[in-house]
């Protein structure tokens, strides 16, 4: 198992071996994949596996071979990516062509734009991700040109409520809220 981001609900495949990369396994125990974990056992109680993965197999970036299968992983800030050239796809943590994003403002949006181009020119069949269904490189696209669009409306607002509405106004037909509050907030602090 690849356990990337935000590591909770240990009580799945407890005996499976764990791999992750040094920062991913400090993003969940104490870092802001921790925090995640912490508000969502706060939203739903016990329901909520808390329990974090233990990790068996720190690796690093690069090629690695886990189960027969080759993987290229790739090292973000908070965790990592994941290639997976035997079925031309990558894994990221999220994408959702027709969702907001967390974005922390406009350097992390290039940031972003400058990964999604990557996959692009990389020409992959699929992208997977931890919160949306597989997308391609056309769902790839229109996130980039979203978030364009978002620097801009950033740009020429003054508030991080004008720079909501207008996104609201839009894109009204976009699903996570929760994440263009969040957004807004990163934006206009």
């Amino acid at each position: 198992m690849l356990v990337a981001y935000h590591g909770a609900g240990a009580t799945f495949l407890p005996d499976v071996p764990k791999y992750a990369t040094q920062n991913a396994v400090e993003y969940s125990e104490n870092g802001g994949g921790k925090a995640l974990i912490n508000n969502f056992t706060g939203a739903f109680g016990d329901i909520f596996d808390k329990s974090v993965h233990k990790i068996t197999n720190v690796i690093s970036e690069g090629k690695i071979a886990i189960g027969g299968i080759d993987f290229v992983i790739k090292q973000t800030s908070e965790a990592f990516d994941v290639e997976i050239p035997e079925i031309n796809a990558v894994y990221t943590h999220m994408l959702g062509h027709d969702c907001h994003s967390i974005v922390a403002g406009a350097g992390h949006a290039d940031a972003i734009i400058a990964q999604l181009r990557d996959y692009i020119a990389k020409g992959y069949d699929l992208i997977l991700t931890s919160h949306y269904t597989p997308e391609d490189l056309k769902d790839a696209q229109t996130k980039i040109d979203y978030l364009e669009n978002l620097k801009s409306i950033a740009a020429n607002c003054t508030s991080a409520e004008s720079f909501k509405a207008e996104v609201e106004k839009q894109y009204p037909n976009y699903s996570g809220g929760n994440y263009l509050d969040m957004t807004a907030g990163f934006f206009f602090k």
